[in-house]
């Protein structure tokens, strides 16, 4: 039997809770809902507030997260507290040399009784999608996720399923010149919003680390503060930032002076101005506010812009680096006046500094 005669797809479960008819959460519920997680995950990846912020712009962006760093820092305790933190469908996945496309999308399998393919649904299908280690399998693998990461659906022979909101996948890698890595091809790493390096904690926070963990396992006792639904409701509150016209012009400047710069052979691409400006609508959200101003644009340049750069080899051989350009281009393209709503941004909250995530 050919995939073009395979019979109408079955329904896929999916762990979604109706939102529609529930009021669209107002700037106060983000605040307190984001925090509540933020709290959460801060149990079991202590002293890195800078990077749960990032997940949480992330999450309420509607994109994804690339958690870059070497062993033993918490980049899967990372994906994992975030997935635990909220009521929804979460699945891992361990990426490995030998791991085929099909063990993360699903396959049909023919079923004798009925003499039918039947598809049996791969662990994307889940809210929270964590990728353990993503670039130790090969980018024949890595691609299947690039239908599922830029259209929240899957294609298996001809036959297309929905995938389920929210959806996010955090995936986590090794440094690429660490033995048996695949480099992230240019197409894989443009899907993902954000990128973050955790890196190692200062000493009271490693202490505070070993005092956590000195009884049970702080994930184990983990639990969802948050709903599907709730997240979802979230992200609609999002959408309703106001973006300034003066706004959208920064961000487009920003994007379009990557792809002039003499060090790189390769700039961002439209599908970063999209990923920055939600960004900065997630990053004004959490801070309070309904409206964009230009530092909210520059708070998340960095995690949204340097993972998509590709510098040239003299760029390389001067030992410059992604971050180190995007922060030249917020230096040199010049900052709009007048933007957001023409009020004076509120004060900042306590819990996450305005610059934390610019380091």
């Amino acid at each position: 039997m050919t995939p073009s005669t395979h019979p109408p797809a079955p329904p896929i479960e999916q762990h979604v809770a109706p939102v529609e008819t529930r009021p669209i959460p107002g700037l106060s519920d983000v605040q307190r809902a984001a925090g509540a997680i933020a709290s959460n995950v801060e149990r079991v990846l202590v002293g890195k507030p800078e990077v749960v912020r990032t997940a949480m712009v992330t999450l309420l962006a509607e994109g994804h997260l690339l958690v870059e760093d070497v062993p033993g820092v918490g980049k899967t305790s990372l994906a994992k507290a975030l997935g635990k933190s909220i009521d929804c469908t979460v699945s891992r996945i361990q990426f490995t040399p030998d791991l085929l496309p099909s063990d993360i999308t699903g396959v049909s399998i023919y079923n004798r009784q009925n003499t039918e393919f039947e598809f049996r649904p791969g662990p994307v299908f889940a809210n929270i999608v964590v990728g353990d280690e993503i670039n130790r399998a090969s980018p024949k693998t890595q691609s299947a996720l690039l239908e599922c990461m830029a259209e929240h659906q899957v294609t298996v022979d001809g036959n297309t399923y929905p995938l389920g909101r929210p959806f996010m996948v955090v995936a986590t890698q090794n440094p690429v010149e660490m033995e048996g890595t695949y480099a992230l091809p240019e197409a894989q790493r443009d899907r993902f919003t954000c990128r973050v390096s955790i890196g190692y904690p200062d000493p009271q926070a490693e202490l505070a680390m070993v005092d956590e963990h000195s009884g049970p396992d702080p994930l184990s006792e983990l639990g969802p503060v948050s709903t599907s639904g709730d997240i979802l409701g979230l992200i609609k509150a999002v959408r309703g930032v106001h973006l300034a016209t003066e706004i959208r012009r920064y961000a487009v400047e920003l994007v379009a002076a990557s792809r002039r710069l003499p060090e790189l052979r390769l700039g961002a691409s439209p599908r970063a101005t999209l990923h920055l400006v939600k960004a900065a609508r997630a990053q004004a959200a959490l801070l309070g506010r309904d409206f964009v101003v230009p530092d909210d644009l520059q708070a998340v340049a960095i995690p949204v812009l340097a993972h998509r750069l590709v510098l040239t080899a003299e760029a390389h051989a001067a030992r410059r680096t992604a971050a180190e350009l995007v922060r030249a281009l917020l230096q040199r393209v010049p900052v709009p006046h007048g933007g957001g709503n023409g009020q004076a941004p509120p004060a900042q909250p306590n819990h996450w500094p305005a610059q934390a995530m610019q380091g």
